[in-house]
């Protein structure tokens, strides 16, 4: 039997770490999330992608739209990374030895590491060098979310989030259905244990 993978403490919050919504959280934007918070700062505040919400929207129709082929999958569809700017695109790949070329890798201008083996970049320049060859864990983001000062780790101690650690495996599972669920069992905790909420009233109720 595997054992749980220790999650960060919320006293001591930094990135990078998944935030895992929690049933009470009924924002439509985050119910049953997983976010990949990528920055944290005490007087700056906190930012991240959601990972686990597809768009109807096609990589491939995005990409022309900049005049960009795609020379990856035809169905890839980009994600919903967050309901800030949602006109921002965001580019999340494995920079690992088996992800990206090194030919590729140093045609990137402005590509930077969120989490050990994995980089994210907004340059047109380099999603066009990502889309000639896409790794095959690549993910495009639209908009991301965000927190003020303190909110993040406020929104932690009320129990809104579960802190898991950063896997590939989630961030780039195959079905982003199935990801909130991984994630509260990445950390030992039976997802069946949670208590679920009404949508109206915010009122427990037993599973």
């Amino acid at each position: 039997m595997a054992l749980p993978v220790a999650a960060p403490s919320p006293t001591s919050l930094e990135a990078p770490a998944l935030l895992v919504a929690m049933p009470q959280v009924m924002d439509p934007f985050f119910h049953k999330s997983v976010v990949l918070l990528m920055h944290q700062d005490d007087e700056e505040g906190s930012f991240g992608l959601i990972v686990n919400r597809l768009t109807a929207m096609k990589v491939a129709e995005i990409l022309s739209g900049l005049e960009i082929p795609w020379h990856g999958p035809d169905e890839a569809a980009a994600y919903f990374g967050g309901p800030v700017q949602p006109q921002l695109g965001s580019v999340l790949f494995a920079d690992g030895p088996e992800g990206l070329p090194e030919e590729a890798r140093e045609r990137l201008s402005a590509a930077t590491e969120v989490a050990q083996g994995l980089a994210v970049t907004h340059h047109v320049g380099d999603l066009r060098v990502l889309a000639e060859a896409p790794p095959e864990r690549l993910r495009l983001f639209l908009g991301y979310a965000g927190w003020g000062a303190g909110q993040l780790v406020e929104e932690i101690l009320r129990d809104d989030w579960l802190l898991a650690p950063v896997l590939d495996d989630l961030v780039f599972a195959a079905d982003p259905d199935e990801v909130w669920e991984q994630a509260v069992r990445a950390v030992g905790v039976d997802p069946a244990t949670l208590p679920s909420w009404s949508a109206a009233g915010g009122d427990q109720e037993a599973n």
